[in-house]
């Protein structure tokens, strides 16, 4: 069966990592137009030979990612792939940054406060404004949200089914209150939070704090998830840095968790004899 086309202009915003790829591809499939805007000192330039317009911006130029969509006549953008939220902070930032008026006037204006949720919703604001429609990131790569059920054919052990029950819910807590999306347990007892360093960061300190291994990572999606930003998100590299720091296991949520490359990734982590289970 043909798939069905979206005959429409879209943006998208670019950042780290295969996610831009997977949305840029399947928004293609679907016949649209896409116009990426790369993130300087993230997105991987190989993206902008796919697209059918590439422009370069700085992560606070927030103006010019709305001039270049407009120009391109996108009624809708995606934000897709990972920004090291920790770079907008540190000595001299506003100067590294070089924001423009548009990213200085909702930063310092228009947000209470710096969590993920404040500040992006404020972003789909003012495309709003411009007439460009913020979609879900996950529209176009539906199909690589994470099913239900163990997924690789190692099993989770009783302690491990125990520390499940244990961290579930503190998981969602933290993601609740937009802290994070990941916490390593073991054995009842949390070892490592997720926060503003992003996950792969938390795993190795969830590593050292935790040399014996066979620790587990919980990753959720916020209790209400806006899917237009901020989907948890897991893929080969992430198995890699938990079997480098000895996880024994993966949690994620079901339906909410995009899966790089999901077709293989249950077969990696069986390779590193590490249980993958959704939830």
């Amino acid at each position: 069966m043909a798939e069905a086309k979206d005959a429409t202009r879209i943006g998208i915003i670019a950042g780290a990592g295969r996610f831009p790829f997977m949305v840029l591809d399947g928004a293609k499939r679907r016949g649209c137009h896409v116009t990426v805007v790369g993130l300087r000192g993230f997105v991987d330039a190989a993206i902008a030979s796919a697209a059918d317009d590439f422009h370069w911006a700085g992560l606070a130029r927030i103006g010019r990612w709305i001039r270049l969509l407009k120009r391109a006549r996108a009624d809708g953008v995606i934000l897709a792939g990972s920004v090291r939220k920790s770079s907008m902070y540190g000595r001299l930032r506003l100067l590294r940054l070089m924001p423009d008026l548009t990213a200085l006037r909702i930063w310092f204006r228009e947000i209470p406060d710096k969590r993920n949720d404040t500040v992006l919703a404020a972003v789909a604001r003012e495309f709003a404004r411009h007439g460009i429609i913020m979609q879900d990131c996950v529209r176009y790569c539906a199909e690589d949200l994470a099913p239900e059920g163990v997924l690789t054919q190692r099993q989770p052990t009783l302690q491990q089914m125990r520390d499940i029950e244990f961290g579930w819910p503190i998981a969602k807590e933290i993601a609740r209150l937009d802290i994070g999306q990941a916490i390593a347990v073991k054995e009842t007892e949390v070892i490592a939070v997720e926060a503003i360093e992003g996950t792969d960061q938390m795993i190795a300190r969830a590593g050292q704090l935790c040399p014996q291994g066979g620790w587990t990572l919980i990753k959720v999606a916020k209790p209400n998830q806006d899917m237009r930003f901020d989907v948890p998100t897991i893929g080969p590299e992430t198995i890699a840095n938990l079997a480098r720091h000895g996880a024994g296991m993966l949690v994620v949520e079901v339906g909410k968790t995009l899966m790089v490359e999901r077709a293989s990734l249950a077969g990696i982590a069986q390779q590193h004899a590490m249980v993958l289970l959704a939830r």
